[in-house]
Protein backbone atom coordinates (compact mmCIF):
# COMPACT_ATOMS: atom_id res chain seq x y z
CA UNK A 1 0.00 0.00 0.00
CA UNK A 2 1.15 3.49 -1.15
CA UNK A 3 1.82 5.82 1.51
CA UNK A 4 0.70 9.55 0.65
CA UNK A 5 2.41 12.37 1.94
CA UNK A 6 1.61 16.17 2.10
CA UNK A 7 4.61 18.55 0.99
CA UNK A 8 4.46 22.19 2.26
CA UNK A 9 5.33 24.59 -0.58
CA UNK A 10 7.09 27.78 1.31
CA UNK A 11 8.10 29.01 -2.21
CA UNK A 12 11.20 28.28 -1.16
CA UNK A 13 12.76 25.79 -3.67
CA UNK A 14 13.67 22.51 -3.19
CA UNK A 15 10.36 21.32 -3.75
CA UNK A 16 11.11 19.13 -6.38
CA UNK A 17 14.45 17.29 -5.11
CA UNK A 18 12.34 16.27 -2.38
CA UNK A 19 9.38 15.18 -4.32
CA UNK A 20 11.54 12.79 -6.21
CA UNK A 21 13.25 11.24 -3.64
CA UNK A 22 9.69 10.25 -1.82
CA UNK A 23 8.74 8.85 -5.05
CA UNK A 24 12.20 6.76 -4.94
CA UNK A 25 11.16 5.50 -1.60
CA UNK A 26 7.61 4.21 -2.97
CA UNK A 27 5.36 7.14 -1.59
CA UNK A 28 2.35 9.10 -3.19
CA UNK A 29 3.90 12.76 -2.45
CA UNK A 30 1.38 15.77 -3.01
CA UNK A 31 2.35 19.21 -3.15
CA UNK A 32 0.22 22.14 -1.50
CA UNK A 33 -0.23 25.35 0.39
CA UNK A 34 -3.80 24.89 0.94
CA UNK A 35 -4.12 25.41 4.69
CA UNK A 36 -6.94 22.54 4.59
CA UNK A 37 -4.71 19.93 3.33
CA UNK A 38 -2.01 21.00 5.01
CA UNK A 39 -4.42 20.38 8.20
CA UNK A 40 -6.29 17.40 7.07
CA UNK A 41 -2.74 15.63 6.07
CA UNK A 42 -1.89 12.48 7.66
CA UNK A 43 1.88 12.57 7.11
CA UNK A 44 3.68 16.36 6.53
CA UNK A 45 7.00 16.80 5.00
CA UNK A 46 8.11 20.70 5.17
CA UNK A 47 11.25 21.49 3.08
CA UNK A 48 13.09 24.10 2.57
CA UNK A 49 16.07 26.12 1.25
CA UNK A 50 16.51 29.82 1.95
CA UNK A 51 16.49 32.44 4.14
CA UNK A 52 14.45 32.52 7.59
CA UNK A 53 12.73 35.98 6.85
CA UNK A 54 11.07 34.28 4.09
CA UNK A 55 9.97 31.35 5.43
CA UNK A 56 8.49 32.81 8.62
CA UNK A 57 6.31 35.71 6.30
CA UNK A 58 5.12 32.57 4.31
CA UNK A 59 3.89 31.20 7.61
CA UNK A 60 1.90 34.30 8.34
CA UNK A 61 -1.65 33.94 7.87
CA UNK A 62 -3.90 30.50 7.69
CA UNK A 63 -0.86 28.44 6.01
CA UNK A 64 0.78 28.80 9.42
CA UNK A 65 -2.13 28.54 11.59
CA UNK A 66 -2.92 25.40 9.66
CA UNK A 67 0.35 23.80 10.61
CA UNK A 68 0.22 24.80 13.79
CA UNK A 69 -2.63 22.69 13.94
CA UNK A 70 -1.22 19.98 12.64
CA UNK A 71 1.77 19.83 14.78
CA UNK A 72 -0.56 19.92 17.56
CA UNK A 73 -2.29 16.66 16.55
CA UNK A 74 0.68 14.11 17.28
CA UNK A 75 0.48 12.88 13.20
CA UNK A 76 3.66 12.35 11.56
CA UNK A 77 6.02 15.56 10.39
CA UNK A 78 9.63 15.86 8.86
CA UNK A 79 11.55 18.78 8.78
CA UNK A 80 13.94 19.51 6.80
CA UNK A 81 16.98 22.43 6.46
CA UNK A 82 14.73 25.63 7.00
CA UNK A 83 11.75 22.92 7.48
CA UNK A 84 13.64 22.54 10.90
CA UNK A 85 14.47 26.20 11.25
CA UNK A 86 11.17 27.47 11.69
CA UNK A 87 9.79 25.58 14.33
CA UNK A 88 11.78 27.39 16.80
CA UNK A 89 11.11 30.67 18.24
CA UNK A 90 13.66 33.08 16.21
CA UNK A 91 16.51 33.74 14.31
CA UNK A 92 19.58 35.47 14.35
CA UNK A 93 19.19 35.81 10.16
CA UNK A 94 15.95 37.75 10.38
CA UNK A 95 15.61 39.83 13.91
CA UNK A 96 11.91 40.74 14.75
CA UNK A 97 10.64 37.71 12.02
CA UNK A 98 8.72 34.81 14.15
CA UNK A 99 9.48 31.11 13.96
CA UNK A 100 6.11 29.09 14.27
CA UNK A 101 7.24 28.70 18.15
CA UNK A 102 6.50 25.02 18.09
CA UNK A 103 9.33 24.49 19.93
CA UNK A 104 11.51 26.63 22.67
CA UNK A 105 14.96 28.11 21.41
CA UNK A 106 16.59 29.88 18.70
CA UNK A 107 18.75 29.78 15.43
CA UNK A 108 22.38 31.10 15.28
CA UNK A 109 24.50 31.68 12.68
CA UNK A 110 27.78 29.83 12.67
CA UNK A 111 30.62 31.51 14.34
CA UNK A 112 32.83 33.62 11.75
CA UNK A 113 36.48 31.85 13.14
CA UNK A 114 35.42 28.56 13.36
CA UNK A 115 38.35 25.93 13.39
CA UNK A 116 38.91 22.13 12.89
CA UNK A 117 40.66 20.31 14.94
CA UNK A 118 44.07 21.13 13.15
CA UNK A 119 43.42 24.78 13.36
CA UNK A 120 42.39 25.26 9.94
CA UNK A 121 39.67 27.67 9.30
CA UNK A 122 36.50 26.35 8.42
CA UNK A 123 34.60 28.18 6.09
CA UNK A 124 30.84 29.29 6.30
CA UNK A 125 28.18 27.84 5.35
CA UNK A 126 28.93 24.27 6.31
CA UNK A 127 28.37 22.66 2.83
CA UNK A 128 29.16 19.00 2.78
CA UNK A 129 28.86 15.29 4.00
CA UNK A 130 29.28 15.21 7.73
CA UNK A 131 28.96 12.08 9.93
CA UNK A 132 26.37 12.24 12.93
CA UNK A 133 26.34 10.95 16.55
CA UNK A 134 23.11 9.98 18.36
CA UNK A 135 22.37 11.54 21.70
CA UNK A 136 20.07 9.02 22.10
CA UNK A 137 18.10 6.62 19.87
CA UNK A 138 15.73 7.14 17.02
CA UNK A 139 14.37 4.55 14.39
CA UNK A 140 15.16 7.30 11.87
CA UNK A 141 18.79 7.46 11.38
CA UNK A 142 22.26 5.39 11.54
CA UNK A 143 24.53 6.18 14.52
CA UNK A 144 28.00 7.64 12.81
CA UNK A 145 26.14 7.42 9.19
CA UNK A 146 27.25 10.49 6.73
CA UNK A 147 24.34 13.08 5.68
CA UNK A 148 24.68 15.96 3.13
CA UNK A 149 24.72 20.05 4.76
CA UNK A 150 24.01 23.04 3.46
CA UNK A 151 23.77 25.65 6.10
CA UNK A 152 24.96 29.00 7.81
CA UNK A 153 22.69 28.74 10.55
CA UNK A 154 22.23 26.19 13.23
CA UNK A 155 19.00 25.20 15.97
CA UNK A 156 19.81 25.54 19.39
CA UNK A 157 16.95 24.04 21.65
CA UNK A 158 16.31 25.38 25.08
CA UNK A 159 15.76 22.01 26.14
CA UNK A 160 18.76 19.86 25.14
CA UNK A 161 16.73 16.67 25.23
CA UNK A 162 15.11 17.67 22.40
CA UNK A 163 18.58 17.03 20.21
CA UNK A 164 18.38 13.45 18.92
CA UNK A 165 21.67 13.67 16.87
CA UNK A 166 24.76 16.12 16.75
CA UNK A 167 26.83 16.95 13.94
CA UNK A 168 30.76 18.45 14.23
CA UNK A 169 31.90 21.88 12.31
CA UNK A 170 33.91 23.47 14.43
CA UNK A 171 32.54 22.15 17.52
CA UNK A 172 29.27 20.07 18.03
CA UNK A 173 26.11 21.72 16.60
CA UNK A 174 22.31 19.94 16.73
CA UNK A 175 21.69 18.28 13.28
CA UNK A 176 18.45 16.74 14.07
CA UNK A 177 15.37 17.33 16.69
CA UNK A 178 12.67 15.06 17.69
CA UNK A 179 9.70 14.87 19.95
CA UNK A 180 7.13 12.77 19.85
CA UNK A 181 6.02 12.25 16.01
CA UNK A 182 8.01 15.26 15.09
CA UNK A 183 11.84 15.07 13.74
CA UNK A 184 13.37 17.88 11.74
CA UNK A 185 16.80 17.51 10.53
CA UNK A 186 19.46 20.60 9.08
CA UNK A 187 20.78 17.82 6.90
CA UNK A 188 19.14 16.82 3.61
CA UNK A 189 17.74 13.35 3.06
CA UNK A 190 17.10 13.73 -0.56
CA UNK A 191 20.67 14.63 -1.25
CA UNK A 192 22.19 12.14 1.23
CA UNK A 193 21.67 9.12 -0.80
CA UNK A 194 21.30 5.90 0.63
CA UNK A 195 21.50 7.24 4.04
CA UNK A 196 19.09 9.28 2.85
CA UNK A 197 16.51 6.74 1.24
CA UNK A 198 16.64 4.98 4.36
CA UNK A 199 15.61 7.70 6.57
CA UNK A 200 12.50 8.83 4.35
CA UNK A 201 11.68 4.85 4.20
CA UNK A 202 11.65 4.82 8.06
CA UNK A 203 9.60 8.17 8.11
CA UNK A 204 6.53 6.34 5.79
CA UNK A 205 6.51 3.48 8.48
CA UNK A 206 6.47 5.98 11.48
CA UNK A 207 3.77 6.66 13.96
Amino acid sequence: MTTRVTVVDLGLGNLHSVHQALLRVGAEPTITRDPSAVRDASRLVVPGQGAFREGSEALVGPLGDALRDYLGSERPYLGICLGMQLLFERSEEAPGHAGLGVLEGEVRRFAHDLRDSEGARLKVPHMTWSPITLTRPTPLLDEGGWYYFVHSFCCVPTDPALTVATADYGGDFCAAVQRGPLFACQFHPEKSQRRGAKLLEAFLRWS
